[in-house]
């Protein structure tokens, strides 16, 4: 008899974290599933780079926020801190005027997102990806 029993929080959050991550980083890639770090431009397949966070992770109302997380090398999100200065440069000059205030400010909004609005956006994610696949 299948289990009835709902998954934990913790496991939801770890969830969305892994499904997001992987739509962040492969929404720019090209047919060869080659992205590009916004902070320092390397080229990379898509599964070698990171899903860097301009705003910390720790901040749930930015922490699934497309506009905060973009794609990064390794180097530029865990080496060098996440290049935050040349981040917010690449969201105001790319996304527009002052997203990197506008994101700041919603990164000091309290946001209690509930565990059915994280199986949403599982499930959401998780369809957008076998769209990106076909």
């Amino acid at each position: 008899m299948p289990s009835t029993k709902k998954p934990t929080r913790s496991k939801l959050v770890k969830k969305l974290d892994a499904v997001f991550s992987e739509y962040i980083r492969r929404r720019y890639a090209d047919e060869n599933g080659l992205a590009q770090c916004v902070t320092c431009n390397k080229k990379d397949h898509w599964k070698k780079l990171q899903a860097g966070h301009f705003i910390s992770r720790k901040n749930y109302s930015t922490r699934w926020d497309e506009t905060n997380v973009q794609v990064q090398c390794v180097g530029c999100n865990m080496f060098r801190y996440g290049e935050q200065y040349l981040f917010s440069l690449w969201l105001d000059t790319n996304i527009g005027y002052s997203t990197a205030e506008s994101l700041l400010r919603k990164s000091k909004q309290i946001d209690k997102i509930s565990n059915y609005e994280l199986s949403e956006l599982i499930t959401k994610y998780e369809n957008i990806l076998k769209e990106l696949q076909d």
